[in-house]
């Protein structure tokens, strides 16, 4: 389909038109005409607002980079620098307090404290796992992890091992005796568990027949109340599934039958349009709204092919069951669908402007998905997302409050445009670039009317530290930044923040990715930290990690975290105290870096840097388990390569390291890379023709012009050499 002329005479890609008119408004009684005028014309308001942003952002960035050259050889000055923040309009004034007032936000995010599952869009099958990733069973979560030891019998094996089995039955009776008390004894020693008199009961070994210490936890049941074939609990908000079925391979070895304990896990997935994808054009672009579309129609399917077997997923209907006193009722079979648009930097071939210039792609995806969204308000899938009639995108990459009062015009005007109330769309602020950090306080009140979501997101934060700091002097090395103060005070920060606005029973307060895959014993140990300092969402990278995490706010009750915090806070607020966190992340001595210890940092970024762009630039992978160095996969998107390049583009640019070592180094990890990619049968090797590789090529790029580069942020190369890659075949 060709290119479709519309008002003020933008262009719109032929495959967006086909989608939008064919599959999109059919049912929502908008007009083809009066969608393609709202596109013109929001495009028309907001697009020169868009590259003045930008602008900003560029002048900000150079006035940072002269006064850091001026101030080269004198001792640093915490306080001088933050008056030149404030001269210069980065740092803004902080106003009196105030209280969010966004309504209509359903229980997942305001009331109900638990995972957050990031997925890219791009792949359906992906999209559809984490949109059914709301329920997920404990006892495969323990099974197929390291969180259950593999010693003395207990390994995995490809048929059901009955040793480990045990262990993971008693890791789960253990979680069943913290969350679900009994009156007295264990759930270890239950023999049958059934109900009487509308109870939760539960037959010990004993014969002792006992109850729940809080008899309001038991909810619902399937099954008859003599054998029940599923009991619900809830606790902290989140609900608890035993499942009992004595013909199970798993419940025959169990005294009372249970099969399976299944948890309410991932309470809410972004569905990401961003960082985790790999869209570069009008038909990239069209492939993501349309599983977008899918998940907001009900139907989004994909075959998938097991070995011999073809299985079609699709989305997981609501469950059903009876309350005790037999009132039948049903629960979400899925979380709760954000969508994350793209930021303000990039530009898309989906719309083209009269003289074929692209337009914003953050414009774009707020008109096309909102769009989309309609379908789950007006009724018209065959599922329910949003009970409370709210849109929630989260909008990635904003720096400070201009950009989030940008982002609410925005969807004012696509409000207006579409016929909805003002503040539908709920706003999540990522809390990732160093200006919002520092202003975060005014980016809340910016979008106080629709805000439904802060959250830390470390691994871009971290790299925009780099950037706007890249003159100041050589960074520390990557591994330490998590000790240095600007980041603890970030973390701290925003929750406080957050808090002290009303946030509270009204928006979700989230924390980074746990972004090692593969180590779900560490995650299990060391992620119960987010919901302890008061977040109440955190994010995680599969379905199994959030049915293991959910059990951290099992133990952690975030409401009472949060009202002891509030508390703590009572005092009237004040300017805050930015020592901290503007303080500059530097290396404290480099002499005492040792050759060997500069070199293997340098191999360390390069090796992760080639691995990711390799399969970005290649195979349009947006996000993957890329092995790092010591063969550890590790999750690996933009915002991670973004870290890597700005390190060693510092280091290069303060003389740690040289241009020479820095090509030394590509050139001998891209073989290493390429043979950890043997297994893929799609790779495209890069050592076998470095001076021809497309990959390489970029990597490099990276490093050698990551200075210059917006912000630091990779798009723009990786975009353009995708490009370059799919027109070449």
């Amino acid at each position: 389909m060709k290119q479709k002329t519309i008002k003020h005479g933008y262009k719109v890609a032929g495959c967006l038109v086909n989608l939008v008119n064919h599959d999109v408004l059919p049912g929502l009684n908008i007009t083809a005409d009066h969608f393609w005028d709202s596109v013109a014309e929001v495009l028309t308001e907001f697009t020169p607002r868009n590259q003045q942003l930008l602008t900003t952002r560029a002048n900000l960035q150079a006035q940072i980079d002269v006064w850091h050259s001026d101030a080269a050889n004198q001792p640093f000055d915490q306080q001088r620098y933050q008056l030149f923040l404030k001269e210069i309009g980065y740092l803004v004034e902080e106003k009196a307090d105030f209280t969010i007032s966004t309504k209509n936000v359903d229980d997942e995010v305001a009331l109900v404290a638990g995972p957050q599952l990031v997925v890219p869009l791009m792949n359906a099958r992906f999209a559809l796992n984490a949109a059914n990733a709301r329920w997920g069973s404990l006892y495969d979560a323990l099974y197929g992890t390291d969180v259950i030891g593999d010693d003395n019998g207990a390994q995995q094996t490809k048929a059901f091992n009955p040793v480990r089995g045990r262990r993971v039955q008693a890791y789960a009776r253990r979680f069943l005796d913290d969350t679900l008390p009994l009156t007295s004894g264990s759930h270890i020693d239950a023999v049958q568990y059934h109900i009487i008199n509308k109870n939760f009961t539960v037959t010990l070994f004993s014969g002792e027949q006992v109850q729940l210490k809080d008899a309001a936890q038991f909810v619902g049941y399937n099954g008859s109340t003599d054998a029940p074939t599923a009991l619900l609990c809830r606790h902290n908000g989140l609900h608890i599934e035993i499942q009992i079925d004595k013909d199970n391979i798993v419940g025959k070895t169990d005294a009372a039958f249970v099969k399976d304990v299944v948890l309410e896990s991932a309470l809410s997935t972004i569905q990401d349009c961003e960082d985790s994808i790999a869209a570069v054009d009008a038909s990239d672009k069209t492939a993501v709204y349309r599983n977008w579309l899918g998940l907001m129609k009900g139907d989004l399917a994909e075959i998938i092919q097991k070995g011999d077997k073809t299985i079609t997923r699709t989305l997981n209907h609501d469950r059903d069951y009876l309350s005790p006193s037999q009132t039948p009722f049903s629960l979400s079979g899925r979380s709760l669908q954000f969508i994350r648009n793209v930021g303000l930097l990039m530009t898309t071939d989906a719309i083209v402007t009269e003289n074929d210039e692209n337009v914003p792609e953050g414009i774009v995806d707020g008109l096309i998905t909102t769009l989309i969204s309609l379908h789950d308000l007006k009724g018209s899938s065959k599922f329910k997302n949003s009970k409370k009639g709210s849109i929630y995108i989260v909008k990635p990459k904003m720096h400070g409050p201009e950009e989030v009062t940008f982002s609410h015009d925005l969807f004012s005007a696509i409000e207006r445009n579409l016929g909805l109330a003002e503040n539908t769309i709920k706003m999540g602020i990522m809390d990732e670039e160093r200006r919002t950090s520092a202003n975060l306080k005014e980016c809340i009140r910016a979008a106080q009317t629709r805000v439904a979501f802060i959250n830390t997101g470390f691994l871009d934060r971290t790299g925009d530290e780099m950037h706007t700091s890249m003159l100041a002097g050589a960074m520390a090395q990557k591994e330490l930044m998590k000790d240095e103060p600007w980041i603890k005070a970030y973390e701290l920060r925003n929750v406080r923040i957050g808090l002290q606005a009303g946030l509270q029973g009204k928006a979700q307060i989230g924390k980074g990715m746990w972004a090692i895959p593969d180590q779900m014993s560490a995650m299990v140990k060391n992620k119960i930290a987010h919901p302890q300092s008061g977040a109440n969402c955190a994010w995680v990278p599969s379905p199994t990690a959030a049915t293991l995490h959910v059990m951290h706010y099992h133990k952690v009750n975030v409401k009472a975290v949060q009202n002891a915090m509030q508390a703590e806070f009572s005092l009237p607020g004040t300017i805050d105290d930015l020592t901290d966190l503007l303080t500059i992340p530097l290396l404290k001595n480099q002499a005492d870096l040792s050759t060997a210890a500069i070199q293997k940092e340098l191999d360390n970024n390069i090796q992760g840097l080639l691995g990711y762009v390799v399969r970005w630039v290649n195979q349009g992978i947006g996000c993957s388990k890329v092995p790092d160095i010591d063969n550890v996969a590790r999750m690996e998107d933009r915002a991670t390569l973004r870290i890597s390049s700005q390190h060693i583009c510092n280091w290069l640019h303060h003389g740690v390291i040289s241009e020479s070592q820095v090509n030394e180094s590509l050139e001998r990890m891209a073989p290493i890379v390429d043979q950890q990619n043997a297994n893929d049968t799609s790779y495209i090797a890069m050592s076998t023709d470095l001076e021809n590789s497309i990959a390489f090529k970029t990597a490099a790029e990276l490093i050698f012009t990551g200075k210059e580069q917006p912000s630091g942020y990779t798009e723009p190369l990786l975009h353009k050499r995708r490009i370059d890659v799919k027109a070449a075949h």
